[in-house]
């Protein structure tokens, strides 16, 4: 192998699995000289990579722990494996790791060949959960480059009455809350900030146009989802008794868990995170136990209409 470049990057590839490299070994993966291999170790040393080196029968060379990480380099079957798990994260969000989550994509499905994205879009399709409003990962993923590089971008967006417009949007900052994610940006035409629901969201066509970061009138992006919301719908945190135990409810209900409080072997009383009263009743109704509703009201109101309304459409 005489392309340097190209065997450097070979020799980091299989450095990067964790084991340890005999000489001879790698010599004979690269094919070129063991004396050759000390120097190219000596480069990627010289680069600021970590290779430690151990004598022995049993020595080798091995990637160590360094202060900053090292560009990972990944065969087809863990490119494929890293981006299905974060498509998948992104359509079921989890709090801390939400954001990075999407960034790491975005970088991931630039660099993906044809090839390769194809066969994530069907292990992604194959294995999604089947939610109606959760959010397109090809979406988000579009929508979380144009956003970092403050590129306006035209898509299609559907409102809660389910009427479509087009939209011309500067994108300030993509914000999870609760299970959904929400796209923050200026709308050109409304002269406005506007919250899009991402699932909502269709048909980005990115426009090639970076413009300067617009000030958001709040601090951070999350609080101004976070009153946006409240203006749009009320949200209420919810006090049920469920007839579970408290290990199989945390288990049931995931990141939406809120305050699990047992009180016998067979029950525990839950208080949830904030939300409407739509979500609420649907996580409860899909808890797969019998459960009592102590507050809001509001909430028990909700459940006996569409307790009524399921009653009526099954003959009840």
């Amino acid at each position: 192998m005489t392309d340097t470049p190209g065997r450097l990057l070979r020799l980091l590839s299989l450095l990067q699995t964790p084991r340890e490299w005999p000489g001879s070994e790698l010599a004979e993966r690269l094919g070129v000289s063991q004396r050759t291999v000390r120097r190219d170790i000596e480069r990627l040393r010289e680069l600021g990579y970590p290779v430690e080196a151990t004598m022995g029968v049993g020595g080798g060379y091995r990637l160590g722990a360094g202060a900053a990480m090292p560009p990972l380099l990944l065969d087809d079957d863990e490119a494929v494996a890293v981006a299905v798990g974060l498509r998948t994260t992104a359509r079921q969000p989890i709090a801390g790791i939400a954001d990075a989550s999407v960034r790491a994509l975005a970088k991931l499905q630039q660099v993906l060949p044809a090839r390769l994205r194809q066969r994530v879009g069907v292990l992604t399709t194959a294995t999604a959960p089947t939610e109606t409003d959760l959010v397109d990962p090809e979406q988000l993923t579009a929508l979380a480059i144009v956003t970092a590089g403050n590129e306006r971008v035209y898509f299609d967006y559907r409102d809660q009455d389910g009427i479509a417009t087009q939209r011309l949007v500067e994108p300030h900052r993509l914000v999870m809350t609760g299970r959904r994610w929400y796209l923050v940006g200026y709308d050109t035409e409304r002269q406005d900030w506007r919250t899009f629901r991402a699932d909502r969201i269709d048909n980005t066509k990115p426009t090639g146009v970076r413009v300067p970061p617009r000030e958001l009138p709040l601090d951070d992006a999350a609080a101004f989802v976070t009153s946006e919301l409240h203006d749009l719908a009320p949200v209420y945190a919810a006090v049920a008794t469920l007839q579970v135990p408290a290990e199989q409810a945390a288990a049931r209900l995931g990141d939406a868990a809120g305050t699990l409080e047992p009180l016998d072997g067979a029950s525990c009383r839950w208080t949830s995170p904030a939300d409407t009263v739509d979500w609420l009743a649907f996580r409860l109704a899909t808890l797969g136990c019998d459960f009592t509703v102590h507050e809001p009201a509001e909430l028990v109101d909700h459940l006996r209409r569409v307790g009524a309304r399921i009653a009526r459409a099954t003959g009840g």
